[in-house]
């Protein structure tokens, strides 16, 4: 008989079939999951009042994500068949298997955000020892401080074409040009894509020269090939309408940001900016991160002097790892991870003696729909968080700020009470 899955007992039988030493790591650190079934929205084998004794009980109740409660996870569970390679075309060449990457729950995490509200079970696929467990403190010092505020600032995919003239003069022209047909560009926009829309285009001349920063929305997708397709057809509209002769264009000049950390994206938007804040009882900070605020707020200048000192764009210490984790489950494009990992996150003693906690993370490119949004798993794992399908890729966005802001609240205070090596230590190596 094959042993039992997440599908069937749920994290309650997990806890019980994860060794007593790792259990009582976590509970070291305090980096638990829920222990109440209204923190659970999963089905479970036993009722979740047979708490294991290490499990303190709690009274606090939140919001269930209504699609995630009682559901099954057939592909997640490896009930199912792998899929064909005619299903999966637009996502695979020359398919020759499936890589299997494990998913553990992190949570929960409690949202008043302007799209993502309640309490969330959030997956995570990686092979990283201490990763789950190290953003499921996080969030459990953030849910028990009454959640996280996060609110989606602005949105915004871009394609650079580059066009190259005679002069500076007919760049100067074309721009001109380019300036006066937003109407016309975005009615070619409309004739291509159902979803994209135009929103502006930068011109940056450079001698004879012009790039173009195209501005696009693309409602619940992440995009990028959306907005490929539209300036393609820009262009070719351009071309034929600018009335000057362009001696070369290419559809993109590197100067999009896509899948690269650059300033340009840092300081505007790229996919969706989000915003998270909230503030931590200096209880909370000690029960559940063990530091204290004073000592976060000490690290956190060190952290950000040894940002600016490396060159790093923004100030955050790991956002990737939970980017990554949640990216790889969810079906987004892991190679965005390398723009959307860029932040500023800070940290201040209030003068009531708490913690006040703030993300900033401008380059989400996160999307519910298209992409890998449909296949077997990686749906289950946005259906668990109630974050497939149209539209809820702001709530999607919201959720993986808060997620990013999680952990590095727990990483933080690892670093600053010198806990890192001891967690990695014995959760990010393999027993033999």
């Amino acid at each position: 008989m094959p042993p039992p899955s997440l599908a069937t007992v749920g994290l309650a039988e997990c806890r019980r079939q994860t060794d007593d030493s790792t259990l009582r790591l976590l509970t070291s650190f305090n980096a638990v999951i829920p222990c109440t079934s209204a923190e659970l929205p999963l089905p479970c084998a036993r009722s979740l009042t047979e708490r294991t004794p290490f499990m303190p009980k709690t009274t606090t109740t939140f919001p269930e994500t209504p699609s995630a409660a009682s559901r099954q996870l057939p592909h997640l569970a490896g009930q199912t068949a792998h899929p064909a390679a005619t299903d999966l075309h637009g996502n695979i060449e020359n398919f020759i298997g499936m890589a299997r990457v494990p998913v553990g729950l992190a949570g929960p995490l409690l949202l008043r955000g302007t799209h993502a509200q309640g309490s969330f079970m959030v997956p995570l696929a990686t092979t990283e020892g201490a990763l789950v467990a190290s953003y499921s403190r996080g969030m459990k010092a953030i849910t028990s401080s009454g959640g996280v505020a996060a609110h989606v600032l602005a949105e915004g995919v871009q394609r650079a074409p580059y066009f190259k003239f005679k002069d500076l003069a007919a760049a100067g022209r074309f721009v001109a040009w380019v300036m006066g047909n937003t109407a016309a560009f975005q009615e070619v926009t409309g004739r291509s894509s159902r979803y994209a829309r135009f929103q502006q285009a930068r011109p940056i001349i450079e001698g004879n020269s012009v790039t173009l920063i195209c501005e696009f929305t693309t409602g619940d997708a992440a995009g990028q090939n959306m907005v490929t397709i539209c300036t393609h057809h820009l262009c070719q509209f351009i071309l034929k309408n600018c009335g000057e002769e362009v001696q070369a264009c290419y559809l993109e000049s590197n100067a999009s940001g896509d899948k690269k950390a650059n300033f340009q994206s840092f300081q505007h938007v790229r996919g969706k900016k989000v915003s998270v804040e909230l503030e931590l009882p200096a209880a909370v900070v000690q029960s559940v991160l063990k530091t204290t605020p004073e000592n976060l707020e000490r690290f956190g200048h060190a952290a950000a002097y040894g940002s600016l000192k490396s060159g790093t764009i923004g100030v955050q210490a790991h956002c990737a790892n939970g980017l990554a984790a949640l990216f790889i489950a969810c079906g987004q494009d892991a190679a965005c991870v390398a723009e959307a990992a860029v932040g500023i996150v800070r940290l201040e003693v209030t003068p009531a003696g708490n913690l006040y906690a703030a993300g900033t993370f401008p380059n989400l490119i996160v999307g519910t729909v298209g992409g890998g949004t449909h296949l077997g798993t990686q749906r289950e794992c946005l259906e668990l968080m109630d974050c497939y399908g149209a539209g809820k890729a702001r709530k999607f966005a919201e959720i993986t700020a808060a997620v990013c802001l999680a952990g590095e609240l727990s990483i933080l205070s690892a670093l600053a009470e010198g806990h890192f090596a001891q967690a990695h230590a014995s959760l990010g190596r393999r027993k033999q």
